[in-house]
């Protein structure tokens, strides 16, 4: 089975994976842990197993992220916004007076 991992996504050293998960857009897999099940978008996990710690945003947040579909912008859009991206209630508040 094909293992998906989406986009923004950061894997620790030495993190494992198995075959056939999918790895949710913008998750963080924390150094060492081995994964054995999907990750949901924006979630943090780590251990051995892997569990969910936290989510890195609020749900209202992540489906904001989500539906803007941001990793496939053209770079001059992404050029325009970096600055904003650095803070996501900054970022999403930047995209609605758009």
């Amino acid at each position: 089975p094909e293992t998906t991992i989406g986009h923004d996504v950061w894997i620790g050293a030495r993190a494992t994976l198995r075959s056939g998960i999918s790895i949710g857009n913008g998750a963080i897999i924390a150094a060492g842990a081995v994964v054995t099940k999907d990750v949901a978008p924006y979630s943090i996990v780590g251990g051995v197993p892997a569990q969910h710690l936290r989510y890195r945003f609020s749900p209202e947040e992540i489906a904001q992220l989500e539906q803007l579909d941001w990793w496939n912008k053209d770079l001059n859009w992404l050029k325009e916004h970096a600055e904003a991206m650095r803070d996501i209630k900054t970022f999403l508040s930047q995209l609605k007076s758009h």
